[in-house]
């Protein structure tokens, strides 16, 4: 079943993402030119253009994503002790580490130095890494294999850090670090995640009953500063891809039992530990 879900929300993820509508939109057109259908595609290059237009100038990805990025307050205050620190994958490209033999970071690179930061404020805590690989045809480029060098490389070489090399997803995340590390009933574990994220990782932890810390790091929306008219299409649409694909995974996961809580915040979430620590 978890394997049907995976390849189920790669095949409808890649239909639906902004970026795939705009070209479906603009294929249809085309079609409906060929076979004379003007009225239509009129309408359909209008769409297709309006889209264009609202998304280069607008900063529509960032009105969706600054609310899951501000469900959990960035530094936050965090326990005096840690038994635990986690850091989800997603921050480097295990393809492109193994093709040139080096670690290489991508937009999410902020998950490592948040693990980092935790790693050396807490020397005595058990450091899990969980990431595998997300891609349907490329399982055998696993994150957590490249990680491992480069925690190394900056300094973690002496430490005792569990890789979870298995997981395709944050379902999966969870679930398997849980069986490595078995966490005791009331200990204090850290989560690191992509902030616009953390929703959905807090309420899949919860689901395993493991309370967490939230720890959000990587932001995309500028706070303060939403409503604002610049071009910047490329970046605006990498932003609109990644708040869309969350929210709907938010709702899958929820629907599916993935997930124990729709959209989890500071105030209201498994035990709530940022408020009772």
């Amino acid at each position: 079943m978890d394997t049907l879900f995976f390849l189920a929300s790669k095949l409808i993820w890649a239909l639906i993402s902004p970026d795939s509508l705009i070209v479906l939109l603009g294929l249809s057109a085309w079609l409906a030119l060929l076979v004379g259908w003007q009225r239509l595609a009129r309408r359909l290059l209008s769409l297709c253009t309006l889209l264009l237009v609202l998304i280069g100038f607008l900063p529509v990805g960032e009105w969706l994503i600054a609310p899951l990025e501000n469900r959990f307050a960035a530094n936050a205050a965090l326990p005096a002790q840690a038994d635990g620190v986690i850091v989800l994958g997603g921050a480097l490209d295990a393809v492109k580490s193994s093709a040139w033999n080096q670690a290489e970071l991508g937009n999410a690179a902020d998950r490592v130095t948040g693990f980092l930061h935790l790693a050396y404020l807490y020397p005595t805590a058990q450091l899990v890494f969980t990431g595998g690989s997300g891609t349907v045809l490329e399982q055998e480029f696993k994150e957590a294999d490249s990680m491992r060098v480069l925690l190394e490389q900056l300094g973690l070489g002496n430490r005792a850090i569990v890789f979870e090399s298995e997981s395709r997803n944050t379902f999966e995340n969870a679930v398997n670090s849980k069986a490595l590390v078995a966490p005791a009933p009331g200990s204090n574990w850290v989560l690191v995640t992509s902030a616009f994220h953390m929703p959905r990782a807090v309420g899949i932890f919860c689901g395993q009953d493991w309370t967490v810390y939230p720890y959000p790091v990587d932001h995309y929306s500028r706070k303060g500063n939403l409503l604002r008219v610049q071009f910047q299409f490329s970046n605006n649409l990498e932003i609109l891809r990644m708040a869309v694909r969350e929210w709907i995974g938010l709702i899958a996961y929820r629907v599916s039992g993935r997930s124990a809580q729709l959209l989890p915040s500071d105030r209201n979430f498994c035990g709530n530990p940022a408020t009772t620590s």
